[in-house]
C-alpha cells in the first residue's frame, strides 16, 4: 500500500512542491486502481494485436524488453500506436521509473533492458510501486537548486541536456498518460466481462 498523499504539500509555494504534489496525487489515484488488479485484467487484450508482456520465447516479431523470463514486446517504431495491455503499460512505467532512478540516484550501471518484469499482476504492481516510491523519495530529498541542475539525470541524452525539473515533469506526464490508459482498459474490461 502506498504512502498516504501529503495534502500539506499543496500549501508549499514552490515549483518543486507543485511538481511533487502532482506526482503524489497522480500516483495515489493510479495505485488505488491497481490495488485490486487481477491477472485477467493485467493480460486482457483489447485486440489480438495488443502489445503485452510474454514469456521471452513468445515475443514474436517484436524486440524484447526485460532481462528475465518475462519480457515486454517492444515495437521498432518509436511512435507505435497499436493497442497495449495493462501488463505492457505497467512494464513501461516500471522501466521508465527504474531507469531514471538508476541514472540519477543509483549506480548508473543498468538500463531499461535490465529490468525484471513479471507474469502476474500482484508482482508487477509491487515492482512498479517500488520504483515509483524510490523516485518520489529521492526527488523529495532534493533542494530547489538541485532540481535546476542540468544533467543531474544521465538516463538519456535528453535528460543529460536539460534541468532535472524537466525530467521530473516528463515522468509525471508518463504516469498520468499511461495511468489513464490503464484505468480506461480496466473500465473496458469490466464492460466486456
Amino acid at each position: 500500500m502506498p504512502e498516504p498523499f501529503d495534502w500539506d504539500i499543496l500549501q508549499r509555494p514552490s515549483a518543486m512542491a507543485m511538481v511533487r504534489g502532482q506526482l503524489g496525487f497522480s500516483w495515489m489515484v493510479l495505485s488505488g486502481r491497481l490495488a485490486n488488479l487481477t491477472d485477467e485484467e493485467y493480460f486482457w487484450r483489447p485486440s489480438s494485436e495488443a502489445l503485452t508482456v510474454v514469456r521471452r520465447q513468445y515475443a514474436g516479431r517484436f524486440r524484447s524488453l526485460g532481462s528475465g523470463e518475462w519480457v515486454a514486446q517492444w515495437p521498432d517504431e518509436p511512435d507505435h500506436r497499436g493497442p497495449r495491455t495493462i501488463a505492457w503499460l505497467i512494464a513501461h512505467l516500471t522501466e521508465t521509473f527504474f531507469e531514471r532512478w538508476e541514472w540519477t540516484f543509483g549506480d548508473s550501471r543498468q538500463g531499461r533492458a535490465d529490468i525484471t518484469l513479471h507474469g502476474n499482476a500482484r508482482d508487477a504492481v509491487a515492482w512498479l510501486t517500488h520504483w515509483v516510491d524510490a523516485w518520489q523519495q529521492s526527488i523529495a530529498e532534493l533542494d530547489e537548486e538541485q532540481v535546476m541542475t542540468v544533467g543531474l539525470s544521465q538516463a538519456t541524452e535528453l535528460d543529460a541536456s536539460e534541468p532535472f525539473g524537466h525530467v521530473v515533469l516528463r515522468l509525471n506526464r508518463e504516469l498520468i498518460h499511461h495511468g489513464s490508459e490503464i484505468m480506461t482498459l480496466q473500465d473496458l474490461h469490466a464492460l466486456a466481462a
